[in-house]
């Protein structure tokens, strides 16, 4: 029996169709994705609700780091210069970086991120705007087209210019529209660090505002015996008196045996540093970025933070793949809408300093390594 050869994508009249979709026996997959309020605002509560997330994410936008994109010609250069600095972005920003940097922001928050390429009448590219992504929903055309609608009247309408739309998704699952927020899988131990937060602040609200218990123990003999609750209000007047706010010290004065405890003294405070401090590193190994670099001081050694600066590196450079596309879209829209046919290439700004040292250092000691074989070769003592 021959091996049957499975084909995923055929080719019929100039289009790609996948032919696991395509099949009278499988179910259709297409379908649209809505993003749900819900999980969009518990997102951006975790933001708010954890400092460390904010930070986090806040670093990784700044980290990515600039880029430049260069024409090969002259006259596109300086056009597409002027345009990349100076487009209107939203009502209130200018600047490509600053699309980007919302647009980046909103991929990593939400796992999906949604722009358009706004144009004026002539039909040139006039100005960048971020989405909303609680206003529209991703139709799933094909299994290599994606189509943007428009929240109307309780209907879905696509948008006019599809070509104009642009959409971005980190860690997608395969067969899905839309991608995963770099928090997914955070809520949980979110929650349950936001719980010790409260107890603590419950705590320390009690032991701040201190509650006192007063206690009279009347004699077995005399007349305090026989009229305990006269006795037990009048030293309530007393304490009450004594620890009223008016501005001066009053002394609480009583005869027999009183006993005065503070509340909850005798209760120890759970200890939170160890609990707090492992949920803050599931945390942070979700959004890989180092302790050190969120003013976190977990002991560390040299070679461990440089490993984790790699890592940081390598997280970054990923991301800037996801962003090159859509920056090569801007710039390719721009340039023909202006009459501009000309190659150009998107290139990112070195990452930090710190790298450009080391190959700098890598590059000096493979120039001396080279240099002395040459000098060995040329007195015959290498060949021996």
């Amino acid at each position: 029996m021959k091996n049957k050869k499975l084909t995923l994508f055929k080719r019929k009249k100039g289009a790609v169709v996948s032919a696991l979709q395509t099949g009278r026996d499988r179910p259709s997959l297409l379908w649209n994705m809505t993003f749900n309020p819900n999980e969009l605002s518990l997102y951006t509560a975790l933001r708010e609700a954890i400092p460390v997330i904010d930070a986090a994410i806040g670093k990784t936008v700044r980290l990515i780091g600039g880029f430049n994109v260069k024409c090969s010609q002259t006259g596109a250069q300086r056009a597409l210069d002027t345009f990349l600095q100076n487009v209107p972005v939203g009502l209130c920003s200018t600047g490509i970086k600053s699309f980007i940097s919302c647009y980046f922001d909103q991929l990593l928050t939400y796992g999906t991120a949604v722009g358009e390429m706004v144009t004026d009448k002539s039909g040139a590219l006039a100005a960048l705007y971020n989405a909303n992504l609680s206003d529209i929903e991703l139709i799933r055309q094909g299994p290599m087209q994606i189509g943007v609608g428009i929240h109307s009247g309780g209907d879905v309408v696509p948008v006019k210019r599809p070509d104009l739309i642009l959409v971005s998704a980190l860690n997608p699952t395969p067969g899905q529209v839309g991608g995963n927020s770099i928090l997914k899988g955070l809520p949980f131990v979110s929650s349950i660090l936001l719980n010790i937060f409260n107890t603590i602040g419950t705590n320390w609200e009690r032991a701040g505002n201190i509650r006192y218990a007063v206690t009279y123990r009347p004699p077995k003999d005399g007349l305090d015996a026989q009229w305990p609750s006269e006795r037990v209000a009048e030293i309530a007047r007393e304490w009450s008196a004594a620890m009223s706010d008016t501005g001066s010290v009053k002394d609480f004065v009583s005869v027999g045996d009183v006993d005065i405890k503070v509340i909850g003294s005798d209760g120890p405070i759970l200890d939170s540093a160890v609990p707090v401090r492992q949920l803050l590193e599931q945390i942070i190994a979700k959004l890989s970025i180092p302790p050190f670099m969120l003013g976190l001081s977990w002991s560390t050694t040299e070679r461990m933070s440089s490993q984790q600066a790699d890592m940081l590196t390598s997280e970054l450079e990923y991301y800037r793949s996801l962003l090159t596309p859509v920056i090569a879209r801007i710039c390719r829209m721009f340039l023909c809408t202006h009459g501009y046919f000309c190659d150009f290439k998107v290139e990112w700004e070195p990452i930090n300093l710190q790298d450009e040292v080391e190959l700098a250092k890598a590059r000096l000691l493979n120039a001396r390594a080279r240099q002395i074989e040459q000098d060995l070769k040329g007195c015959g003592d290498y060949e021996k």
